[in-house]
């Protein structure tokens, strides 16, 4: 475990609103990571109901009053303390960018959905290696040719992340995340990624391109950039989110998402 994995939520959030930029898979062990989606309030409960309908890609962890800029699980501050936010009109994207203060509106409500790298440190633990983590590069991200299920002007494709395990050890992956279901819980899918409408493996659609290696499987976990998929197909007018892969480090710990 390196210095960033021994970082307190706090510490590594000081980090960022000072500047650094980096993807936070393997940083603050034990704490809980969360995607951001903020949408204006007249768009807020179209997403609520898209997560309600959409559990595995969009499990909320925490959702703001309109304007707000802390939650009750991330004592932070929702528009500097992330390394890196997307910011939207009409579907596309705008701006990436390290502090969205001069793009916030006080009608903005966030929802902090469970992520993947919640899980990563019990996938460590138990002697499944984490490529992504090894290489210090951020993981693979693809949208899939999967639906999910609308609600009212939102609708976009289930988006995956991927993690290259060795086909021994695929079982093991899958028994310890689904014990994590508010942060996506167990894979999808597992194998040939041409089933999900993947074309090519090393032209991810988000983040970097790892190695699979001989003797390793593709798993494919459902993934928190889903809402941003659902902004870029569904065009609302406004939305801000993380940059994929840069997430919110929230003061929750990653245990109070462990089911038995």
């Amino acid at each position: 475990m390196t210095d960033r994995a021994r970082l307190t939520p706090r510490e590594a959030r000081a980090l960022f609103r000072a500047g650094l930029v980096t993807p936070t898979s393997g940083w603050a062990a034990g704490w809980t990571q969360a995607n951001l989606i903020a949408l204006p309030r007249d768009r807020a409960y179209d997403f609520l109901l898209f997560a309600q309908r959409n559990p595995r890609s969009c499990p909320v962890l925490d959702v703001t009053e309109p304007g707000e800029t802390a939650a009750s699980i991330f004592d932070g501050d929702l528009r500097t303390d992330l390394p890196a936010y997307r910011v939207y009109r009409n579907g596309e994207q705008v701006a990436e960018v390290a502090d969205v203060s001069s793009y916030w509106r006080d009608d903005l409500v966030c929802f902090l959905i469970g992520c993947s790298f919640t899980f990563e440190a019990a996938l460590l633990e138990a002697g499944v290696p984490v490529r992504h983590i090894e290489a210090g590069t951020n993981v693979p991200m693809y949208l899939t040719d999967r639906p999910c299920r609308p609600a009212g002007e939102l609708s976009g494709p289930l988006v995956v992340s991927m993690r290259p395990v060795p086909a021994e050890l695929v079982p093991a992956a899958v028994r310890i995340t689904s014990r994590y279901p508010a942060v996506h819980g167990a894979p999808v899918y597992v194998g040939d990624p041409a089933a999900l409408g993947i074309a090519d493996l090393d032209r991810p659609d988000f983040g970097d391109v790892v190695e699979v290696r001989a003797g390793e499987l593709p798993v494919f976990w459902a993934c928190g950039v889903t809402p941003q998929a659902a902004v870029m197909r569904s065009r609302p007018p406004f939305a801000i989110g993380h940059a994929p892969g840069h997430m919110a480090i929230t003061d929750a710990r990653d245990t109070a998402y462990l089911v038995p």
